[in-house]
């Protein structure tokens, strides 16, 4: 059944210290595919769950929503909880459906079976994504959520990409030309003041022989500095309009991280070495278990939604829910570093920079401010704010910070780039490239691990 549009008026969000959008207006119209796309915490979820309400009012909407976190079925694996939402939301036959990050935890044959599924639906598709196959392939608008305000692209991902890319390169390209232009007026300003010069010195001489008063050479140098001034100030008046639109297009930063141990640190040594081994709760999940790492290599864990990827990890980690046999060499707890999508390293009620202190107690305040500031944490209040307090991709970035101030051994990564928005997964590839011991990844982000230099692969089974 075909809806009529859903018309959203005056849509806003704010909170006590920012605002995520205001004034938005926009007609849904039926067979619209529209992709939310912006940076984790500028309310996209948010903002799909404000539009199902909206559209439980409008006529002709039979809707279907499916969460980004997914509360039932608890024995399930991530990839499995979602196929089950999703039966559920397409049993109502809904004329539009709303998925957040529908993608993450879905293993490759699960990818592509939802994939073909988005094109062949015929309804209203609305999207909360960071995937960039799904946002090529798929969808034909944009709503992007920045600087407090939603933009309209109408168009594919690529298309926006390259319209933020000359946007871009046109604004850098006017502040070199403003430059120059200052540059020019600067030095015919100098010229005029040693013109003037001359001529205040070809004037005293004149009044002293008294061929004209002074009040003429006063005024001709006067009026030479009232016009450069004039110019001078348009120029900086420009060039602070530009600043403020290059700022708005927010280039992202690069970590360039510093680690407490070295490549040349980790000795050719087996780091885990498992053989003859099974894992599981109540009953095996996963048997005949053999396992070797050595320094500075990176395997993916791949397998199957359910396929006890995440249960082998916890079996390294021991776990104490985790039954395993078998023979397990593995470094101890504090040579591991663990990373996952929850942040468990983390302390909820501390602040940044109380989260460092603690991990680094002989370590001085300045020198815990530089290793936070490699991190992007650089004013006062981001260095004193509460963990609770921070986004996803904040959270992230202060993990990373640990791994690199006590850097472990063996560093596991559990599903880390689902929910980043691209800025804070460039951040992660960036300091994982360079993180020098052995690693462990579980992700079906293909371009992620060619990314971060993953050199093998054990399939779980």
């Amino acid at each position: 059944m075909i809806h009529k549009p859903i018309q959203l008026k005056d849509v806003c969000l704010s909170f006590p210290h920012k605002t995520c959008f205001d004034d938005f207006n926009a007609d849904i119209r039926y067979g619209s595919r529209i992709a939310i796309i912006g940076r984790n915490g500028s309310g996209k979820s948010t903002l799909l769950k404000m539009i199902q309400k909206i559209a439980q009012n409008s006529e002709g909407v039979q809707s279907g929503y499916v969460a980004q976190v997914i509360e039932d079925f608890e024995t399930l694996s991530g990839g499995q909880r979602f196929n089950k939402a999703l039966t559920h939301a397409l049993a109502g036959l809904p004329n539009l459906l709303l998925l957040d990050e529908p993608t993450n935890h879905l293993d490759l044959h699960n990818r592509k079976s939802l994939l073909r599924m988005l094109r062949a639906y015929t309804g209203t598709l609305m999207v909360i994504s960071h995937d960039g196959e799904l946002l090529r392939q798929d969808m034909d608008t944009l709503w992007h959520i920045d600087n407090g305000k939603i933009h309209i692209f109408s168009g594919n991902y690529d298309d926006y990409l390259q319209a933020i890319k000359t946007k871009r390169a046109t604004i850098e390209q006017e502040l070199v030309r403003l430059g120059k232009q200052k540059d020019a007026v600067h030095q015919k300003l100098m010229k005029e003041q040693e013109r003037a010069a001359k001529s205040r010195a070809k004037g005293q001489k004149s009044i002293e022989e008294r061929k004209w008063p002074t009040i003429v050479s006063d005024a001709k140098m006067g009026r030479s500095q009232e016009t450069s001034g004039r110019k001078k100030t348009a120029i900086k008046q420009m060039k602070q309009e530009l600043n403020a639109k290059l700022a708005g297009l927010r280039l992202p930063e690069i970590i360039k991280p510093k680690f407490s141990l070295q490549s040349a640190e980790f000795q050719e040594q087996t780091i885990v070495s498992i053989n003859a081994a099974s894992v599981g709760y109540h009953a095996p999940l996963l048997c005949n278990i053999h396992l070797s790492l050595m320094a500075g290599e990176r395997i993916a864990i791949k397998g199957d939604n359910g396929s006890g990827k995440t249960t082998l990890i916890k079996a390294i980690l021991d776990m104490p829910q985790v039954i395993k046999t078998g023979t397990w060499i593995v470094p101890k707890q504090s040579d591991i570093g663990y990373l996952d999508q929850q942040y468990g390293t983390l302390c909820a009620t501390q602040t940044v920079l109380e989260t460092m202190e603690a991990l680094l107690p002989s370590t001085s305040h300045t020198e815990i401010r530089f290793h936070l500031n490699d991190f992007l944490f650089r004013k006062n209040e981001e260095v004193n704010a509460l963990v609770s307090s921070l986004s996803g991709g904040e959270k992230v970035r202060l993990s990373l910070a640990q791994i690199a101030a006590k850097t472990p051994k063996l560093l596991i990564l559990d599903e880390v780039t689902n929910n980043l928005d691209s800025e804070t997964r460039e951040h992660v590839i960036q300091v994982i490239k360079e993180y020098p011991g052995a690693l462990i990844v579980i992700s079906h982000d293909e371009d992620f691990l060619k990314a971060i230099g993953v050199n093998g692969e054990y399939y779980s089974e």
